[in-house]
């Protein structure tokens, strides 16, 4: 089985972990729009793309006994790089001297034994920006802070996809999206235009896995049709749902084939992995 996880930071992590159980083709496309913390510090300083998001799907699918691997999501924590995970100076340091954002994910998988694939969402670093009932905001945490959000867009608005990105999802047999923030994680990778694309003429079953918990207040009140038509009006529309049979959208009536199964793990507050496996194996056979 071919399998692509889009979306960024924990969520798409997680959703990596669960393919990985699953098969050994596994590709996660990820966001860089990101510019909160040590990212958002990085890329005001240094022009760059934002690599966190890249820094959690690497260390998912990375060798565990890799010391590299091990050591990827330490943060320093005196001086002026306290903050900075290691991970993502690590990333930085080679974008800022090869310039080329996706051959730099590629050199650093390899060191790390990676097993997979992971491709930036965009070649090059965008810019999130947001069309609200109160009016135009501009990045990524700025928006996370908006509670009436409509539509998502990009600076560049022509940010292109990497060609493995595209390839990768077309091949697939199975897309997952998210689980994560919904417009500032999960949208951010997904409308990236050659990556909606992608999604809407691939052949794979396309799973959306719904959040555990509302993401306040960027989705605040939202039911799990929402949700789903939130990425509709991107362009993503998915086969099948997942939801947690003891989360609130349980019950929630949606246009879209919903499978409920237990995913919860942490007290409810994360998806588990073996779960989220199980759930994806059932809703693609």
């Amino acid at each position: 089985m071919r399998a692509v996880a889009v979306g960024g930071g924990h969520g798409t992590a997680v959703s990596l972990r669960a393919l990985k159980l699953l098969t050994t083709e596994v590709t996660g496309v990820v966001s860089v729009a990101d510019d909160g913390g040590s990212t958002g510090r990085l890329r005001a300083m240094l022009n760059v793309a934002a690599v966190g998001d890249l820094r959690k799907c690497l260390g998912a699918l990375a060798d565990p006994e890799n010391p590299l691997t091990r050591s990827f999501e330490h943060r320093f924590g005196v001086g002026e790089l306290a903050g900075h995970a290691v991970g993502n100076l690590l990333l930085v340091g080679l974008v800022d001297a090869t310039g080329d954002l996706e051959e730099s994910v590629l050199a650093l998988a390899e060191v790390m034994g990676v097993s997979g694939s992971i491709v930036p969402a965009s070649t090059t670093g965008v810019v999130l920006c947001a069309s609200t009932e109160d009016g135009d905001t501009r990045g990524q945490s700025a928006i996370a802070g908006c509670a009436t959000i409509r539509r998502i867009s990009f600076e560049p608005p022509n940010a292109a996809a990497p060609i493995r990105a595209v390839e990768a999802i077309e091949r697939a047999d199975v897309v997952v999206v998210g689980p994560g923030s919904l417009y500032t994680s999960v949208i951010a990778a997904a409308a990236i235009p050659g990556i909606t694309q992608a999604i809407a003429g691939t052949r794979a079953r396309v799973v959306y896995v719904a959040n555990l918990h509302p993401e306040i207040p960027e989705t605040t009140g939202y039911s799990l049709q929402d949700h789903v038509d939130a990425l509709a009006r991107h362009g993503v529309v998915p086969d099948v749902v997942l939801v947690d049979g003891l989360g609130e959208f349980a019950s929630s009536p949606c246009t879209i084939a919903t499978h409920v199964s237990a995913l919860s793990g942490g007290g409810g507050l994360v998806h588990d992995v073996q779960h989220l496996s199980d759930a994806i194996r059932a809703a693609t056979e």
